[in-house]
């Protein structure tokens, strides 16, 4: 069973009464947000969709942490940055001055590209949600359990407690109402008044009434568990750095069973994602990413998908720009046609496209590596490339051909400026001499079949090309019919792969085809 299927029937199994299956995500907007954070979104979301698929309500939330600390100036942003460290990211300027705020700057893009992808989640603006006072009571209460939260924390680590650290513990961050900074130091807590004190190293000191107040968040180990509670969460992911024994979740666990007297959601841990040739793990800070309207530059939303289905979470994956790219739209091209034809008999995968569809319609996309080779040697003019197609391929809509070319043309601009491939202007005589009489033979056949092109359909041309390499032995026809190709391909572009022959020849025309492939 496919695994979001699985944890879907489990949840199911787990609360037969629950009229609303809530599953949550949360990312901290502190930098850009990249391929690897998407993730957290994307597990989350298969499971909402599959429980969905079984019938259930859901509803589907991603919390931004736009309330927590600024810690570190990312790479890509101006180092003049450090001033604001301390405060909380909704209150830092926009280092692009496009939007109203640091955080809100990261978030639009990361939610823009979620449209496209087709993902539709609920999302939930801490800061706003603290400053209105939606926490407040769960604040008082987590202050007045102060202790009882220090006890549970220190189970976890290994240092001794302290009875002088746990007398001045306190589950929360205050920021300062004058400096806006993290930099305060409580210094009285009146339970009964249900008040408190602090100065701050700007020198601002103060008396809040914590019912009231708009500067106090929930340290993250607490704040975690308490949100479970308050939005009734039944399933959320977290990434490998949370799931060790000692990790996040296990003491926010503990917190949340102890503290706030609700069973933590069930999670799963998810591995991170590298970027291929790259063994670090993807980080905001040190500029070492991939975002997902990149991604989307070059991948259809479904295949994007795609890859995050089919890979269990605690499974890692690099995601690669290279060559890769051209396999991964050739294995998604080979399931679709197979899923929509109902011949895919991999149930795993069936459910992966099923979870992959962002439309349900299905359109008729000419295929990457066909566009790929031979859009550069139109000049990535796709009107050209149209016109090609349909003498060669059949019919495609001019959009579904942008949808596809658009993204070959921005791969390989920017990311494998080797697929710009051109013609030879002589022939590769170095090359044809190294060939044996029966191969010269092939390409003495494939001339003549090649001078009466225009007189044969794409696929009676290629029956023809095919029949030259005929062999009883089937294995060793199918070997020489791969080298013939290559040989092809060496001969007018000295590369070893290269468009189908049918498009290639309308493309060059017979004339510079055979010019660099007629020897006599």
């Amino acid at each position: 069973m496919h695994w979001a299927y699985k944890i879907a029937h489990e949840l199911i199994n787990k609360y037969p009464n629950k009229d609303t299956f809530v599953c949550a995500s949360g990312i901290s907007p502190s930098g850009i947000v990249h391929i690897g954070n998407f993730r957290e979104i994307v597990t989350t979301y298969f499971v909402v969709k599959a429980l969905s698929d079984l019938g259930k309500k859901t509803r589907f939330i991603l919390s931004w942490d736009d309330y927590d600390r600024f810690r570190k100036v990312p790479k890509n942003v101006d180092q003049s940055f450090e001033q604001y460290i301390g405060m909380p990211y909704s209150d830092i300027p926009d280092p692009s001055g496009c939007h109203t705020s640091y955080a809100e700057h990261f978030e639009k893009e990361f939610e823009e590209s979620l449209d496209k992808l087709g993902i539709e989640v609920e999302f939930i603006y801490q800061s706003k949600e603290y400053r209105m006072g939606r926490y407040n009571k769960q604040i008082l209460y987590a202050l007045k359990q102060r202790k009882e939260i220090y006890d549970i924390l220190t189970n976890f680590k290994t240092n001794e407690p302290s009875q002088e650290e746990k007398k001045s513990f306190y589950p929360i961050i205050l920021y300062c109402e004058k400096c806006g900074k993290d930099t305060t130091k409580i210094t009285e807590f009146n339970e009964l008044n249900e008040t408190l004190k602090y100065i701050c190293q700007c020198g601002n000191h103060k008396l809040l009434s914590i019912i009231n107040a708009k500067n106090i968040k929930l340290n993250w180990k607490i704040d975690w568990p308490m949100r479970w509670m308050i939005e009734d969460v039944v399933f959320e992911p977290g990434g490998r750095d949370h799931s060790s024994e000692t990790g996040s979740y296990n003491v926010s666990k503990e917190i949340s069973k102890k503290i706030f007297n609700y069973e933590a959601p069930d999670y799963v841990a998810y591995e991170f994602i590298g970027i291929k040739g790259d063994n670090k793990k993807m980080s905001s800070s040190s500029g070492n990413i991939i975002t997902p309207n990149e991604l989307l530059k070059i991948y259809l939303p479904e295949i994007i998908l795609f890859m995050f289905a089919k890979y269990k979470p605690n499974a890692a994956f690099n995601i690669g720009l290279d060559n890769d790219v051209i396999k991964n739209y050739s294995e998604y091209e080979r399931f679709r046609e197979s899923y929509f034809n109902k011949f895919l008999k991999d149930k795993d995968v069936c459910y992966s496209m099923k979870l992959s569809e962002v439309c349900h319609e299905r359109t008729n996309l000419p295929k990457f590596n066909q566009v790929a080779g031979v859009l550069p040697l139109l000049n990535f003019n796709v009107k050209t490339l149209q016109d090609i197609l349909e003498k060669t391929e059949g019919k495609y809509v001019i959009n579904d051909i942008i949808r596809i070319s658009n993204r070959v043309e921005y791969w390989i601009k920017n990311w494998h400026s080797q697929s710009i491939i051109r013609a030879n202007s002589t022939q590769n005589l170095n090359y044809y001499v190294t060939l044996n009489k029966e191969q010269k033979e092939w390409l003495e056949q494939l001339c003549d079949v090649i001078r009466i092109s225009n007189q044969l359909s794409a696929d009676q041309l290629m029956a023809k090309v095919y029949a030259i390499c005929y062999h009883d032995d089937k294995k060793i026809m199918r070997a020489n019919q791969k080298l013939l190709f290559r040989i092809i391909y060496e001969l007018i572009f000295n590369t070893t792969s290269g468009p189908r022959l049918p498009i290639l020849i309308k493309v060059l025309g017979i004339n510079k085809i055979l010019s660099l492939l007629n020897f006599n």
